[in-house]
């Protein structure tokens, strides 16, 4: 026979083992379908089969500049100062023409770039890969080494499929030094770009009218033929007055074939 003390010990322990068993089905039952679901097969952390991640999106160009054998000093950027001969160099407004190089190519501190202190007004430089559009919704970004003096900011611009040029309200202003930054481009309002000009314009039908005529209400993005980046304010000439540095810039999205 079982002494009490010994039965009172193995009732103790089944009712335990009892009550586990039924914490556990109440907390499975109360796990989200995908946790749950993922568990089941196998899946770690909740993984395995039950709610997707979202994929991050993928690079689809990269600008670097370079300095030809050609050059020396400061001067004007032209095609062969893009490394990727893939891309090529569009620049819009006159001013876009007194872009100049900077640096020097391996410099840690005045790594090579671009630098607008001569533009005499607004510009956009744009770059458009030889062989795809680029598709620009979803996780898109843009990856981007700035530096900036006085009120000047730089922003994005896209040339969509049809022609239409457009430029976004985000802005990036880095005053002490060359900084690496990016930005989603989901949550990016875009206004009408004059490509001539180089100056916002009102943007139509495509601003639903109102009060909010300015804003190019949901543009279609998934098509992008260009992009680059815009001041559009006039620079102040040399010293630390107003300007813009580019030192790179990097695309993700989707690569859409010509």
């Amino acid at each position: 026979m079982l002494g009490p003390a010994l039965v009172r010990v193995r009732s103790t322990v089944g009712f335990l083992a009892v009550l586990g068993l039924i914490c556990g089905a109440l907390a499975f039952a109360q796990a989200p379908q995908g946790q749950a679901q993922g568990q089941g097969r196998g899946g770690r952390g909740g993984g395995g089969g039950g709610a997707q991640r979202a994929a991050t999106a993928a690079l689809v160009f990269k600008v670097e500049w370079v300095r030809p054998a050609s050059q020396t000093g400061p001067v004007p950027i032209v095609q062969e100062n893009v490394g990727d001969s893939s891309l090529e160099l569009k620049q819009y407004g006159p001013a876009a023409k007194q872009l100049l190089t900077s640096g020097n190519p391996g410099s840690a501190t005045a790594p090579f770039s671009v630098w607008s202190g001569e533009c005499e007004g607004p510009f956009a430089i744009t770059f458009r890969h030889k062989n795809n559009y680029v598709d620009l919704t979803g996780l898109s970004k843009i990856r981007w080494v700035t530096k900036t003096s006085g009120f000047h900011v730089v922003r994005p611009v896209v040339k969509l499929a049809d022609g239409t040029m457009l430029v976004g309200e985000y802005s990036e202003a880095h005053v002490p030094m060359l900084t690496q930054t990016e930005f989603s481009l989901s949550g990016v309002r875009w206004i009408k770009l004059d490509p001539a000009r180089v100056v916002t314009v009102n943007s139509g039908a495509a601003g639903g009218g109102g009060a909010n005529e300015i804003w190019v209400l949901n543009p279609d993005l998934s098509k992008v033929d260009e992009v680059g980046f815009a001041d559009l304010m006039p620079a102040s000439g040399h010293g630390t007055g107003g300007y813009l540095h580019i030192a790179g810039i990097e695309v993700y999205g989707k690569p859409v074939p010509r």
